[in-house]
């Protein structure tokens, strides 16, 4: 038989052992040839600009911050809603443009409004103070946005904080930021009592300057050519007339009033809008009547003329005493409204500085320098080891004259 003989297969040479262990000995040691060879600029570039931070830092000024903490009314999302909505158009793009999504944000967007920004500018001379260029006016509002920060707190608190080399002025500014939004709050209606109250308040000014129109011009009508009696059935049913006018009038600007923050179904407005119908439907009644013409025909022209003049007056006098009802009445609903900012902090002058963070400069400054060097050290290797590999410096070559094209 032959025998078969199988062909040896030489046994695989052994790993040797810690190969990957060696591997990485080299990589560490590459890396520290490279810090070895580089020394100078890892250590002197870090040690060089943390000098230069030092030096910058221990020329900035001590900034100090005052801060003031509030509570404004808690209003409910439709009070806010209402005011928006009273101003029309307008107060819908004042909303979306501060973002006001609750009551609060409504008294922050005040807090940062340009009214007061001037009445603070103007107060504390600050354009003098921060040397700003008069013909350039809106630097004063960003320097003055720059040292304000005005949040809006989860807890219902709005905080006032101001940065200045001044821990007096700091505070004073924190606290003149409450005190021009009471004085704010007292122009612009914000609650819907408030809203009534300046309301009522614009018509009574006109009410009273019509009325002072009226008497003026019966005074003149005296004065020049007298006045004619007229019957006293002509003069009572001009002063009702007058009288209901006048009422009717009033009922009108209080259903007015009352739209401005009421839905078309509420009560109390059905019942103004009925008493006002019922008021009309009298007003057509005595008008119907000609009472008022049946003291007109036996009068003589200048009687007519006295009608008129009495008709006027009465009429301006009766809206007069009505107004000057619903303002009063306002003005009572106002102060009786719980709707007041509260200050729960008021802001004193802080006796340690809070900027600038002169150890955190020097730190972060060094860190970043220490890590640039290291940068630079291995990009310097890497180019140095392609310029010495003629394939990697003809691809440096081929680069740079891609750069230098224009």
């Amino acid at each position: 038989m032959t025998e078969q003989i199988s062909p040896e297969i030489p046994p695989s040479a052994p790993v040797p052992a810690g190969t990957d262990q060696a591997s990485d000995e080299i990589n560490l040691l590459d890396l520290l040839i490279v810090f070895a060879k580089h020394k100078k600029l890892i250590i002197g570039l870090p040690m060089a600009v943390g000098l230069l931070a030092v030096i910058y830092a221990l020329l900035l000024p001590n900034i100090y911050t005052a801060n003031t903490k509030i509570l404004p009314p808690q209003q409910s999302q439709s009070a806010a809603a209402s005011m928006l909505a009273q101003l029309g158009n307008a107060g819908g793009l004042l909303a979306g443009a501060a973002g006001i999504k609750n009551p609060n944000d409504l008294y922050v967007a005040m807090l940062r409004s340009r009214t007061v920004a001037d009445n603070l500018i103007q107060r504390f001379r600050l354009m003098e103070l921060w040397k700003i260029d008069t013909q350039h006016p809106s630097d004063a509002y960003k320097a003055l946005d720059g040292v304000t920060s005005i949040t809006s707190g989860k807890d219902g608190l709005i905080i006032i904080e101001v940065d200045d080399i001044d821990p007096k002025r700091a505070a004073d500014l924190a606290n003149a930021y409450v005190e021009e939004l009471f004085k704010f709050t007292r122009v612009i209606a914000v609650t819907e009592a408030s809203q009534r109250r300046l309301f009522f308040e614009r018509q009574f000014g006109l009410a009273k300057e019509n009325l002072v129109k009226a008497e003026t011009a019966a005074r003149q009508a005296l004065q020049t050519g007298g006045l004619v009696k007229v019957d006293d059935q002509g003069r009572a049913m001009v002063e009702a007339t007058a009288r209901l006018r006048g009422q009717i009038t009033v009922k009108e600007v209080e259903i007015g009033t009352m739209r401005t923050f009421a839905a078309d179904r509420n009560p109390d407005l059905q019942r103004l809008l009925q008493e006002l119908q019922s008021m009309k439907r009298e007003l057509s009644r005595i008008e119907g009547s000609g009472g008022p013409k049946s003291g007109q025909t036996s009068a003589s022209r200048q009687g007519i003329d006295n009608l008129g003049l009495l008709r006027d007056v009465k009429y301006h006098e009766v809206i007069f005493e009505l107004l000057a009802r619903q303002y009063e009445m306002a003005k009572i609903d106002e102060a009786k409204d719980s709707a007041i900012i509260q200050v729960m902090d008021k802001a004193i002058e802080p006796d340690r500085k809070s900027k600038p963070k002169r150890s955190m400069i020097v730190l972060l400054s060094t860190m970043l320098a220490g890590f640039a060097a290291i940068l630079l050290a291995f990009l310097g290797e890497a180019a140095a080891k392609a310029r010495s590999d003629p394939q990697q410096a003809e691809r440096l070559r081929t680069m740079k004259r891609y750069l230098a094209r224009r």
